[in-house]
């Protein structure tokens, strides 16, 4: 086999890890500034539904840790035995990045988890908050350092290259908030809060279903219908900044997006592709569906702007022009069905039915998977849309690989596919398992007006 093979495994075993992972890494950003959420909210209110939502969430949010750290591992040891290339030319810059990852927040994290879990009824109320505070912004530390790293890898800066083409860092301030690390990282966080919303309202309305006077269930729809109707505009504007990022700093990416082959003609602006199939042999869109100009509103914010067409740069250059395309258009369409979600809700409570409208409550089930799919096809978007480059523009992807045998790749992703499967079967086995049980204010534990007037059990 040749090594456009080893390639092509390396390639699609980080894709199907990284899938995973960032799905679970995203899931406990947002469950952890829900659990702050809640906890704050028990401290401020005194009511046990408050403690019964947190009781309730905090064994899912241990469950996905635990997966979580697991697919998180192979990652790491992925960087060496696969793209080795990468590593020494890149490790100067991603290194310590990972480093910090680790050490600030991994083990912050990490250190103060067993007081969240374990911790209720053995510190005092404001210990535990403290604990609280410490792991919800653990995870957003994490997720500073390894957006960092990638937004790095996408838009480099900071850096110069030696003489045998190592990436050495000059200014490391310029290499962390590298151009588009802000949009980048404000952009995941609300996805992530986004990806919670949509599974605690699923999970609210399935137990609304069941019974529609359930307090803690009236509880969980509420609040993350009201975390759509505010969330989702503020990612819609985010994506459009982020939009304006890429088409400053990665335009073959933006053209890919819009499947944009060639420009509009004189005095016409870009048309915004609803429909069309991608060829990348001819270098043109077939059964193209389209409205005129309307593409150059969020692409330029007026009815004749244009941007950069992919015939103008070499076939060599491109990325995967299909994936690209409709990967963005999957992540749109989901925001966008969200939107409504939000303020249906709204429109919905405003008329005081809000929990005896099933065919909402059914279509907040049927949503439980909306925010993920759509954060993964955004990723989707973002790392195919920068390929053939691992560091945009110094550094392609075929340089990085390992020289290993493809049968060695091979061999370790049909293993990491069946662990990872069986992994998560058994992970989303227990998830909804512990999720079709309703909470309930009298669960194990210190009743929380007792706990907090006289402080029995804690030291």
């Amino acid at each position: 086999m040749s090594p456009e093979t080893t390639l092509l495994l390396a390639r699609s075993q980080f894709a199907f890890t990284i899938g995973f992972h960032i799905v679970l890494a995203a899931f406990t950003l947002g469950l952890a500034q829900w659990l702050l959420f809640l906890e704050a909210m028990w401290l401020w209110r005194k009511q046990p539904v408050w403690l019964a939502l947190w009781r309730y969430w905090s064994k899912i949010f241990a469950l996905n840790v635990a997966m979580g750290v697991v697919t998180g591992v192979v990652m790491e040891f992925a960087f060496g035995t696969n793209w080795s290339g990468l590593a020494s030319r890149a490790g100067a810059v991603l290194g310590p990045m990972m480093y910090m990852e680790v050490l600030v927040a991994f083990f912050l994290e990490a250190g103060f988890m067993g007081v969240l879990l374990f911790g209720m009824e053995k510190v005092r109320p404001w210990v535990h908050f403290m604990a609280t505070i410490v792991v919800a912004l653990g995870s957003l530390f994490s997720a500073f350092w390894i957006l960092a790293a990638n937004s790095w890898m996408q838009t480099p800066d900071g850096v110069v290259q030696s003489a045998d083409g190592r990436f050495i860092p000059v200014d490391w301030l310029a290499a962390i908030i590298n151009p588009s690390f802000p949009w980048r990282m404000a952009h995941m966080v609300v996805a992530a809060m986004l990806g919670t919303a949509c599974l605690v309202a699923a999970c609210g309305a399935w137990h609304l279903l069941r019974d529609e006077r359930h307090p803690a269930a009236r509880h969980m729809f509420s609040l993350s219908l009201w975390l759509l109707l505010v969330m989702t505009p503020v990612q819609i504007v985010l994506g459009d900044l982020h939009g304006e990022n890429t088409r400053d700093h990665q335009p073959i990416k933006l053209a890919a997006m819009e499947g944009a082959w060639d420009p509009p003609p004189p005095g016409a602006g870009e048309p915004m592709r609803l429909f069309a199939a991608p060829d990348m042999a001819q270098r043109r869109n077939h059964w193209e569906v389209a409205i005129p100009d309307i593409g150059s509103l969020y692409l330029r914010h007026n009815l004749t702007g244009r941007i950069h067409s992919l015939n103008h740069y070499p076939p060599e250059d491109l990325p995967w022009v299909p994936g690209v395309f409709w990967s963005f258009r999957i992540m749109v369409a989901l925001g966008l069905l969200m939107l409504v979600a939000g303020i249906a809700g709204l429109v919905i409570r405003l008329r005081g039915r809000l929990w005896r409208t099933r065919w909402f409550q059914w279509s907040m089930v049927l949503m439980a998977p909306a925010g993920f799919t759509a954060m993964l096809a955004g990723w989707g978007v973002t790392e195919t849309g920068r390929q053939p480059w691992v560091v945009y523009g110094l550094l392609r992807t075929a340089d990085s690989v390992s020289p290993v045998s493809p049968a060695l790749v091979l061999g370790s992703l049909v293993v990491i596919v069946v662990v990872y499967l069986t992994l998560f079967a058994l992970g989303l086995w227990f998830l909804l398992r512990l999720m079709s049980q309703p909470p309930h204010p009298d669960e194990e534990g210190v009743m929380p007006d007792v706990a907090l007037r006289s402080g029995t059990g804690r030291t």
